[in-house]
Order: structure tokens, then C-alpha cells, then sequence
């Protein structure tokens, strides 16, 4: 279990290699001026969303950056469909998804014993 999620985890870093040659560089500071958009879901502790469909959010605190970047950018363009995530990356700028990036990049990860 723990190799397929590493073979994943380096699949996606692979791919979005591309779309960062192409981004500019993030700021984390920046991106904590940016976070309330993002907060009020990834933010919650064991959160569930019911639109489109009942799910738990993810915690993106700790990601890699250029995971987070290439998911954003893939929410935009329309390659990933959530209609929420879509919505919200359509109203962010290149360089708003790369600061945003760069802060949960550098966010600890928290977990329920935490």
C-alpha cells in the first residue's frame, strides 16, 4: 500500500513538473493573505461536504507545492470537474495559485492527535 501511494505521489509530481516551468515562483506570505477562500473547507478538522456528493475534504496543509499547484491549474482548465474546486480556480491567477501553493507547501501537517 505504502509503494503504491509513493509510485502516485512521484506520478504526480512528474506530471506537474511541466505546468511549474511554466509558473511563477510562489510566495507563502503572499498566500496566507489568500487562504480564506480555502480555510473554510480545508481548514476543519475531519470536514465533510455535501456537494456534489457526500466526501471528506482533504487536508492540503503539508502538500507539495507543485502537487498543490498542478491540482489547482488542473481545476481550472477543467481537467479535474469538482464543481466547488472548479469554481474557485477559476478566479485565481497564476500567481495566486503558485502563493497558495507555496503556504500549504509550507503548513505543518496536522492530524487529530495533534
Amino acid at each position: 500500500m505504502k509503494t503504491l501511494t509513493l509510485t502516485g505521489a512521484l506520478a504526480a509530481l512528474v506530471l506537474a513538473v511541466p505546468a511549474l516551468a511554466q509558473s511563477p515562483a510562489g510566495d507563502a506570505s503572499r498566500g496566507r493573505d489568500k487562504i480564506q477562500m480555502c480555510q473554510g473547507c480545508h481548514g476543519i478538522e475531519g470536514w465533510r461536504t455535501a456537494y456534489p456528493e457526500v466526501y471528506r475534504v482533504p487536508k492540503i496543509g503539508g502538500q507539495h507545492a507543485a502537487y498543490l499547484l498542478s491540482a489547482l491549474k488542473a481545476y481550472k482548465s477543467g481537467e479535474r470537474t469538482h464543481p466547488s474546486m472548479r469554481a474557485i480556480a477559476a478566479s485565481l491567477s497564476d500567481q495566486d495559485m503558485a502563493d497558495l501553493a507555496a503556504y500549504y507547501a509550507r503548513t505543518p501537517i496536522t492530524t487529530a492527535g495533534k
